[in-house]
């Protein structure tokens, strides 16, 4: 990617390396847990993820200790902070075509476990958005986790992350969230999941969407770049993760997408650069 040119976001909140109190995760169980890191893998929100396990196996867990940013990790910093300009600039227009205002989200940089106002998360759970404080939420380790242990390497990939989550603020901005969650509590489980699954696969084609305008505003990709982007969604598909996690995939507790469904998705918003054309909820297919 062409970014080191790019403009700096000042949203950026660098709490690396600080104290964090102790918080709350609902457990079930070694498979609970796996699943549950499998949701919020590139997830929107903790608490939706959590919702209907059983809070009468509740337990508290003790923060992870505080860890110091990486030397290494500052061209990373400096990289997440041009990529949230970026959005920034790209929503902004479209908002404004759309004869709205776009407010632009915050992103929290931290190490081990953070308190957000969807609760308390360790890093393993990955990048999320929460929309109670409309911030993004990531610790850089994921970057390592996307290329070592998931196979996805790349600028292109690291920047889809970070486009993915802005996704789900535009989602908050337009009340789709927000609808989206009251019908979810209507449902039943596997009901509740497959609108999850709707949820993401929008705001995958949004990052998409993003990709397109930037670059046609200011031509920031480079050859190979689509390929490492489409290759991360790949890379995080719910089957493939359940099959390398558990060895077997159980399509209903899917919450994101087949490796397919999010490939195809993210692909559309590159290819048309239309929000219109991201409505999963009325998709014949997903």
């Amino acid at each position: 990617m062409r970014w080191q040119m790019g403009r700096r976001s000042d949203n950026i909140d660098d709490q690396r390396g600080m104290p964090v109190g102790r918080g709350a995760v609902v457990g079930g169980g070694l498979g609970t847990i796996v699943l549950v890191l499998l949701a919020l893998w590139f997830g929107v929100d903790p608490s939706v993820v959590l919702q209907g396990l059983d809070p009468g196996d509740s337990r508290p867990v003790s923060s992870a200790p505080p860890q110091r940013a990486p030397a290494g990790d500052e061209p990373l910093k400096d990289f997440v902070s041009v990529i949230l300009a970026d959005t920034e600039d790209t929503w902004g227009e479209l908002f404004r075509q759309m004869g709205r205002q776009y407010q632009q989200p915050r992103l929290v940089l931290f190490s081990g476990a953070i308190q957000s106002a969807c609760g308390f998360a360790e890093a393993a759970v990955g990048p999320f958005y929460c929309p109670g404080d409309r911030k993004l939420y990531i610790d850089l380790s994921f970057y390592r986790d996307l290329r070592d242990k998931l196979g996805a390497p790349g600028d292109f990939a690291q920047a889809y992350v970070i486009a993915h989550e802005v996704g789900h603020h535009v989602q908050n901005l337009l009340g789709i969230a927000e609808r989206v969650q009251a019908t979810q509590g209507r449902r039943g489980r596997t009901e509740a999941n497959a609108l999850q699954v709707k949820m993401e696969l929008q705001a995958d084609c949004l990052a998409g969407v993003w990709a397109n305008n930037a670059q046609r505003a200011r031509k920031i990709l480079e050859s190979g770049d689509i390929e490492e982007g489409l290759n991360a969604a790949s890379a995080i598909g719910d089957d493939r993760l359940q099959r390398e996690a558990q060895g077997r995939v159980v399509p209903e507790s899917f919450t994101h997408g087949t490796s397919a469904q999010r490939v195809r998705w993210f692909k559309r918003g590159i290819d048309t650069g239309d929000p219109g054309q991201c409505d999963t909820f009325t998709a014949a297919k997903l």
